[in-house]
């Protein structure tokens, strides 16, 4: 079991979790954050904003199913053609174990 991380910009949301359930990846936890890249946030009018909104869509998976879901987040969060410096990152990492709290099963 996987746990992926895609934090993407909050006006892309909506398409991505369309896209994700469309293909079947229903479950998901959604959660407003703020960051910054590596470009250490913008500089508008000698401002600097270093706490850029962003949205986090975490989804628990089958490992088989990485390619498919990573492939719908790219191609769905990305702007333009090119995509564009602040369209995101996805992380994806092991989950040892999960259960479902109401009945103590292992869950996936």
């Amino acid at each position: 079991m996987l746990m992926v991380r895609a934090i993407v910009r909050p006006e892309k949301k909506d398409e991505v979790l369309s896209e994700l359930s469309r293909a079947g990846f229903h479950a998901a936890t959604v959660v407003d954050v703020v960051g910054r890249g590596k470009q250490k946030g913008i500089k508008i009018s000698g401002v600097i904003y270093d706490e850029i909104p962003k949205v986090m869509i975490m989804m628990a998976i089958r490992d088989e199913d990485k390619e498919d879901l990573v492939r719908i987040v790219l191609k769905y969060a990305k702007t333009g053609e090119q995509g564009a410096y602040g369209d995101g990152k996805i992380f994806v990492g092991p989950v040892e174990e999960a259960y479902t709290i109401s009945s103590g099963i292992p869950t996936l």
